[in-house]
């Protein structure tokens, strides 16, 4: 199978449904796309029936080519990331992976626009977060909650606006921005550095204003963050984490007991915001982002250099602090419902405090005139114990 017949066959993927998000290339099965979140067989010419483990082999080997980087994460950690362009059709960010000794290959369609604040009606934080010109910026959430998507529409913007050098260290590579105002430099892990450390201490040296890293994944890349805040640049990056709580303490825990109260201190100094996803169904398709929003404060300082306490939490902080425009999800979760872009069945899905959310959904209900549950006097045991709240 040469490299024609694989684009061949990925273009005839692609124009096999609307809406294809996911291509899929598994032994046993035939040719299949994801549409509307069902996966559907694609009839090509000559027929693939099902697929040989000669066929998944040698499609996954082409993607990865002469890749020793990726070759070795297939062979060590059973499988490896990357990026594949279809001549100007499509991008696609990849997963290789091995199951029962077969290759299985996952090719996630990209956007090749680049979303902006505005399309995405993100809230007006973003705008503010772009023109900040140090700290740290942290976008948090599982896998597939849209990190990704919303660091690049913060990007757009810095890069409408303002005439400053951007280095991107990413894996891989999916939202391609022009050259605006900005000069951008985007560099992909395993083609242009080795690991998010490295790319990092290289980026000191090369200038930039704005630095965005794809993942803090280890205790070293954080650092090189911490300090090129320290020293001016704006730094833009990931973690898993779910909340702003988990996050600064996720942060503590790379570090050793000794080592964290000057760990406090740095973040007290160089933190900025921290944005935390949750991807909901928007009415009439899609999704759209539920996200808590912490920025840093005189009280949420404090909290970083003492803890938390059962009397200051952030999650106090947060709620309290719209007008420096921090938000929680349910408040957020609020928001969509009022506009129209979710339902009251994914609001009480999605959110983090049940009782508090049908008091919510109750209050904009009778302002539109409509019946409410009445659920009133719910106690914090009560919601536990009925198991509500958001499940992660």
């Amino acid at each position: 199978m040469k490299k024609t017949e694989i684009d061949y066959w990925i273009a005839a993927m692609l124009e096999s449904h609307s809406n294809v998000s996911d291509l899929n290339i598994t032994v046993g099965k035939s040719l299949q796309v994801e549409s509307a979140g069902v996966l559907v067989p694609v009839d090509v010419a000559p027929p693939v029936a099902e697929l040989t483990p000669f066929q998944t082999e040698v499609f996954a080997l082409n993607l990865i080519g002469n890749n020793r980087r990726l070759l070795r994460d297939l062979v060590e950690n059973g499988s490896c990331d990357l990026s594949y362009s279809l001549s100007d059709k499509a991008r696609f960010r990849v997963n290789i992976f091995t199951q029962k000794g077969y290759f299985t290959t996952v090719l996630r369609k990209l956007e090749t626009q680049v979303p902006s604040i505005e399309n995405m009606q993100f809230p007006a934080a973003f705008g503010k977060m772009a023109a900040d010109l140090n700290g740290l910026i942290l976008f948090t959430g599982a896998t597939g909650t849209g990190k990704t998507t919303s660091l690049a529409a913060l990007l757009n913007r810095i890069n409408q606006e303002r005439a400053v050098h951007v280095v991107t260290l990413e894996d891989p590579i999916e939202y391609v921005h022009e050259q605006l105002q900005a000069t951008f430099n985007q560099r992909e892990l395993g083609n242009d550095f080795s690991s998010f450390a490295v790319g990092m201490r290289a980026a000191l040296r090369q200038a930039p204003k704005v630095i965005l890293v794809g993942e803090m994944r280890d205790r070293d890349t954080l650092e090189i963050g911490l300090t090129a805040a320290e020293t001016g640049h704006l730094v833009l990056s990931t973690l898993h984490t779910i909340d702003a709580g988990q996050t600064i303490n996720r942060i503590l825990g790379m570090f050793e007991q000794e080592e964290q109260p000057q760990v406090r201190n740095r973040l007290v100094d160089t933190l900025r915001w921290i944005v935390s996803q949750r991807l909901m169904p928007r009415v009439g398709g899609g999704r759209v982002a539920a996200m808590e929003i912490l920025r840093t404060s005189l009280r949420v300082k404090d909290l970083i250099l003492n803890g938390e306490t059962e009397e200051k939490t952030y999650y106090n902080i947060i709620s309290e602090g719209s007008a420096l425009d921090m938000r929680t999800f349910d408040q957020h979760i609020l928001e969509l419902y009022s506009r129209g872009m979710i339902t009251e069945k994914s609001a009480i899905t999605f959110c983090s405090h049940r009782a508090e959310m049908n008091r919510g959904l109750d209050r904009i209900k009778s302002e539109r005139g409509e019946s409410t549950t009445q659920l009133t006097n719910l106690s914090m045991e009560e919601e536990e114990d009925a198991g509500y709240g958001y499940r992660r």
